[in-house]
């Protein structure tokens, strides 16, 4: 839409709702000077309003912008990106452009009637002989006609009233001359030759020209004359045509409400406060267009920045998967897993500006090295904090940070905290990162915002080796794998069990479910069932799980290190004991038997 059309529909809104809400207030008050700057007002805030720039207020007010944004996004028009196709006949645009016809066809025969009718004046004016009647300069017709004025120009066809009669035309017409009640009539009917679709505008013009009768008629009785006879003496004329529709008559219809006008009380002098009440109506207007003008800039701002739009077919959306992180010291810290990655821009521009930033591009930024590189720093370098330790306090930070066009980390900020001191913690170890390879968007480097969700829980005294696997369409199922650490070899640790092979606790590729962990997922999914004794006593809780997962991948030394209850515990051990057999561990390439241990939680909807 452009801006001229834009202005177009804002006026005809205006008139709309002050229509409304003239009839509402002011339609049967006896305020007529009052009415009349009323009704102006409206042509002119109509005309103005969509022009006054308050936008620097808007923007300074978050609740504005806030709905300045809602209107960007749901109101305005969403843009639509289709290849291009071979010019055929666009339907849309022909009837814009039939549209187009009728309405300027409706402006220039409005406007040709208009130049009619003050012609026609101006040549009566031209052709009528001068003559002073009562001590009033007046024009005579040649032909029987209604009396009328035009600004000071006053015509009347005297031969057709008695003395009285004549009076109360003079009166009538001066009073019109006088106070310039063509100048309104001028007004209304510029405004009827452009907005002449608007039914509200039509009903406006009719609102001014009564009113101005009004104050004409209310002037004759102000004088004297006796109310009776000038009411019949407008009946008597009500036959009679009016030489020119433009302007003022004295026999203008409908007379049925002139009489009644005449008749009316007046209305109280405190009736005249209420005519302040159209101020705020007024100011909501020009608020209003405003957060529509600050929406379309936001708007228009955003596609000069991500260029012109062009229809391509794009590759199917790249998923961004970062794999299980081990962890040492006190901790365990959880990463994004299998995040789609969605495109919501199309964009072609030769060059983005730095202070644009993607939340999403075709090629993400990534850590030298890879997301293995990525675990073996944080690994290295999380320290869990003494106080949170000591504390017990556990949870997930989420850090977000911009991943720069050279690579660089910037605006580095917790987006959900735990705690001071992990939060301290997180923040630390993402700033102090080496640059990154940034991401690309149409094969340019841009800045890309980027998330890091960093889990820190106590899994016992010296918890060392985790990893979190989770999934949206299972929240109930965590499986948490981890062993305690031992001082015995710089690499992992072995426990002889009697005469057996030693059982790692900590080794260099952890035992893995066939399938991976999605696969251990949807076995769990699929697998267990909920004891029915436990829904009837609303039992639910986590049940852990600790086995040995020897080198030819088997379970062995099935056990419950913490039980919810009886029911519950055996459901775990029976799901665990039928799984089939597991990729096993490796310490220095050889398989080695390994202890693993499973959380699984219960939960009731």
């Amino acid at each position: 839409m452009t801006p001229e059309l834009t202005y177009f529909l804002k006026i005809n809104v205006a008139i709309a709702l002050f229509y409304a809400f003239y009839r509402l207030f002011f339609y049967k008050d006896t305020f007529f000077h009052w009415r009349r700057i009323a009704l102006l007002s409206f042509f002119a805030i109509s005309l103005l309003y969509p022009l006054l720039n308050i936008q620097e207020w808007i923007k300074a007010h978050e609740p504005m912008v806030a709905m300045a944004d809602l209107y960007a996004t749901i109101i305005l028009p969403e843009q639509t990106v289709t290849p291009q196709q071979e010019p055929t006949m666009n339907w849309q645009e022909l009837t814009i452009l039939f549209m187009k016809i009728i309405y300027w066809s409706g402006v220039l025969f409005l406007a040709t009637r208009f130049l009619l009718q003050l012609g026609s004046i101006i040549r009566l004016h031209i052709q009528c002989s001068k003559s002073t009647i009562q001590g009033t300069r007046v024009h005579l017709l040649k032909k029987v006609n209604g009396p009328f004025s035009f600004f000071r120009w006053i015509f009347i066809y005297p031969q057709s009233h008695t003395e009285s009669e004549i009076s109360e035309i003079i009166t009538h017409e001066e009073t019109h001359a006088r106070q310039y009640h063509s100048v309104d009539v001028l007004i209304s009917e510029l405004m009827c030759t452009f907005c002449w679709f608007n039914p509200f505008i039509w009903l406006m013009k009719r609102e001014v020209r009564g009113n101005l009768e009004y104050m004409a008629d209310h002037r004759v009785l102000e004088t004297g004359h006796d109310s009776k006879s000038y009411q019949y003496h407008l009946l008597g004329l009500a036959h009679h045509k009016a030489a020119a529709n433009l302007s003022n008559s004295f026999n203008v219809l409908p007379l049925k409400n002139r009489i009644k006008m005449m008749n009316k009380r007046r209305t109280k002098e405190i009736g005249r406060t209420k005519y302040l009440m159209f101020l705020p109506l007024a100011a909501l207007l020009m608020i209003v267009s405003n957060i529509e003008m600050v929406a379309r800039t936001t708007e228009k701002f955003a596609k000069e920045v991500m260029g012109q739009a062009t229809a391509q077919v794009f590759p199917e959306p790249e998923i961004a998967t970062i794999p299980e992180l081990p962890a040492e010291e006190i901790q365990k810290i959880t990463l994004p897993q299998d995040k789609k990655i969605k495109e919501t821009m199309e964009t072609h521009s030769k060059s983005v500006p730095d202070s644009v930033v993607f939340e999403v591009v075709e090629e993400m930024p990534d850590f030298p090295g890879g997301m293995k590189a990525l675990m073996e720093y944080l690994s290295q370098n999380i320290k869990y904090p003494a106080e949170a330790h000591a504390k017990g306090i556990q949870g997930r930070v989420i850090v977000s940070f911009i991943v720069k066009k050279d690579g660089s980390i910037s605006d580095i900020k917790v987006v959900r905290s735990v705690d001071p001191y992990l939060d301290k913690e997180a923040e630390r170890v993402i700033a102090a990162m080496p640059a990154w390879k940034p991401g690309k968007q149409r094969g340019q480097a841009v800045n890309v915002r980027f998330t890091v969700p960093v889990a820190f829980r106590l899994t016992g005294p010296e918890p060392a080796k985790a990893e979190e696997i989770k999934q949206s369409d299972l929240e109930e199922v965590v499986v948490v794998g981890y062993g305690l650490k031992e001082d015995s070899t710089p690499d992992a640790v072995g426990i002889k069990t009697g005469d057996t092979e030693p059982t790692f606790k900590v080794v260099e590729t952890i035992p893995k479910f066939p399938g991976g962990t999605a696969g251990l997922m949807k076995y769990l999914a699929r697998n267990i069932k909920y004891p029915t004794i436990a829904q009837k006593n609303k039992e639910q809780g986590r049940v852990i799980i600790k086995m040995v997962v020897g080198k030819d991948g088997s379970l062995s030394d099935i056990k419950v290190l913490r039980s919810v209850s009886p029911s519950l515990d055996a459901e775990a051990i029976r799901v665990v004991g039928n799984m089939p057999k597991w990729e096993p561990g490796q310490q220095r390439g050889q398989a080695v038997a390994v202890e693993y241990t499973l959380p699984i939680v219960f939960r009731l909807q």
